[in-house]
């Protein structure tokens, strides 16, 4: 075999030294002196394998590192939601689903290289010891971290850490000249899947959900409950660019829509028999006209809540059709603290739907699937999707859905690039209009901080003329309007000025109702729902 050979062959060899001692838990063998005679009488060729490589090759190489090269690339040839988590990295990945970390409990960002303290969570550490919206941490732990150029990554492994241990940061306020020592003591930090609940009209709802995390639930049931005290009657939910999370989640939350004994989901495997999950009859909202809404980043979790609500004829799916990930994996944890996501069943909508998108052509062609979609023009025209009869099925009213390729909306709403004039993409595109709304913010925290409804803050900007401020703003950093520019752009440059700032100040209670208005989704949601004729 020639050397070109060789190395087209090396990747594949790699990838399957490890499947062995994956799947069924073998303990690799470490010794440094195996002969070539020896490794032709290994019971165990993979494992025998990786040992002669360590033991012959004529460079010295790293066990460890073989492993991390090839665990991957095994799990890539199964399909492509099987994945190997690297030690270093499994607390990070699990974050967000587990709905906590341990830190300080700030939120910041870093304009011109300086951290700068956005918002400080209530009840949390920082609140605690007297850390402030604004404040900026110029020190951690004696170390200068301003002006320096220390990547945002960095300065989070600076503050986060084991809850009990302390941290010690430099404080430059405005107002007070010099520096302020604070030490912190880290404790547990919520992380929220639930970014806002909030009625938009006087009857409807509107639940934004980012994630299906261990605290989503309760944090769904809070908001629901707050906004019935409101005469909640009929309930928006958004699941836009949710990619999933917990599948148990995702039952509990479907569950609280449909009668006793509906099936929400059923799974089975090549070794996982079927598994039927059903409601309990024990809902919080088991009447009124839901909408939930979807798109192309819409995944797994997300679409076990959509399709139980399609296929049980609950409520009415809204946007474009999403991912497609029908897959559920199952966690493996390895002895040095890494994990693997191993791909063990499918799941199926309650008519029997898998609606996993083929794989079969490639890990690169699925990862490229979606910019297929906008290419083909799906995004834009719901005619551009077809969906083969073999894979047609039906709902207990007689509405026809279809399975094999995410959950096609009963209505399609196109992406809308009605307000997206060549101003706003110059200013966009230069990241301006978050700049300008962060330092105006910043500057004026004083004022803003006294108004406590995004209405208020809207109208006090709208008393400014921020929209007025910021061309002036743009211009300064090298892009001119025309009076046409100018007026094309107002309304929407405008609003998302207003949602940024009010973001800044309220946090995501201030920012959904006010983007709202630029949400061309939502306000035909809002339209949809509230038709006399529609009856869930």
């Amino acid at each position: 075999m020639n050397k070109k050979r060789f190395n087209l062959y090396l990747p594949i060899l790699l990838s399957l030294i490890l499947a062995g001692g994956i799947l069924i838990g073998l303990q690799l063998n470490k010794s440094q002196s195996i002969s070539i005679r020896s490794f032709h009488k290994q019971p165990d060729k993979l494992d025998g394998t990786l040992d002669f490589i360590e033991a012959s090759y004529v460079d010295t190489v790293n066990r460890a590192e073989l492993e991390e090269v090839a665990i991957p690339k095994i799990l890539e040839h199964l399909d492509p939601h099987s994945v190997y988590i690297p030690a270093r990295d499994l607390a990070r990945v699990n974050e967000p689903l587990e709905g906590n970390f341990d830190g300080i409990g700030v939120s910041f960002t870093m304009p011109n290289d300086t951290v700068i303290i956005n918002s400080v969570i209530s009840g949390g550490p920082s609140e605690k010891i007297g850390l402030m919206a604004g404040d900026r941490i110029v020190k951690i732990n004696d170390e200068v971290v301003a002006g320096v150029k220390i990547h945002q990554d960095s300065i989070v492994k600076r503050l986060k850490g084991p809850r009990g241990t302390k941290v010690k940061v430099g404080i430059l306020r405005p107002d007070v000249s010099e520096i302020l020592d604070f030490t912190i003591t880290r404790g547990k930090i919520p992380l929220y899947s639930v970014d806002v609940a909030y009625m938009v009209n006087d009857s409807t709802g509107y639940i934004k959900i980012t994630k299906f995390a261990r605290t989503t639930y309760d944090e769904f049931i809070e908001g629901l409950n707050k906004m019935k005290e409101k005469g909640l009657t009929q309930l928006i939910i958004d699941l836009r660019s949710n990619g999933g999370g917990y599948m148990d989640a995702a039952i509990k939350l479907a569950n609280q829509f449909l009668d006793d004994k509906t099936l929400i989901v059923y799974t089975q495997g090549r070794t996982q028999p079927r598994e039927d999950f059903y409601a309990d009859g024990t809902g919080n909202f088991q009447e009124g006209n839901v909408v939930i809404l979807m798109d192309e980043w819409s995944a797994s979790a997300s679409e076990i809540v959509a399709g139980a609500i399609q296929d049980n004829d609950r409520g009415t799916i809204m946007g474009r059709r999403s991912f497609g990930k029908g897959l559920v994996q199952e966690p493996l944890m390895l002895s040095d603290g890494s994990a693997i996501r191993l791909t063990v069943a499918r799941y199926y909508t309650p008519t029997g739907r898998c609606i996993q998108k083929p794989y079969n052509k490639g890990y690169e062609n699925y990862m490229h699937d979606l910019q297929n979609r906008f290419t083909n023009g799906e995004f834009e025209k719901k005619d551009s999707i077809h969906f083969n009869d073999s894979l047609k099925y039906e709902t207990p009213k007689g509405k026809i859905v279809y399975g094999g390729g995410g959950i096609m909306p009963d209505v399609f709403i196109p992406m809308d690039t009605t307000w997206v004039t060549k101003y706003f993409v110059k200013v966009r595109n230069r990241g301006l209009i978050y700049k300008f709304a962060f330092e105006y913010s910043d500057k004026n925290r004083h004022v803003l901080e006294n108004y406590k409804t995004p209405e208020e803050i809207r109208k006090y900007l709208e008393s400014r003329q921020i929209y007025k401020q910021f061309v002036k703003f743009a211009s300064k950093n090298g892009i001119q309007a025309t009076a046409e520019d100018k007026k094309e752009s107002a309304f929407v440059i405008s609003t998302q000025l207003e949602a940024y700032v009010a973001r800044n100040i309220m946090d995501n209670a201030g920012f959904y109702p006010i983007w709202k208005d630029i949400d061309h989704t939502l306000l035909k949601a809002i339209d949809y729902i509230s038709r006399p004729e529609i009856r869930n």
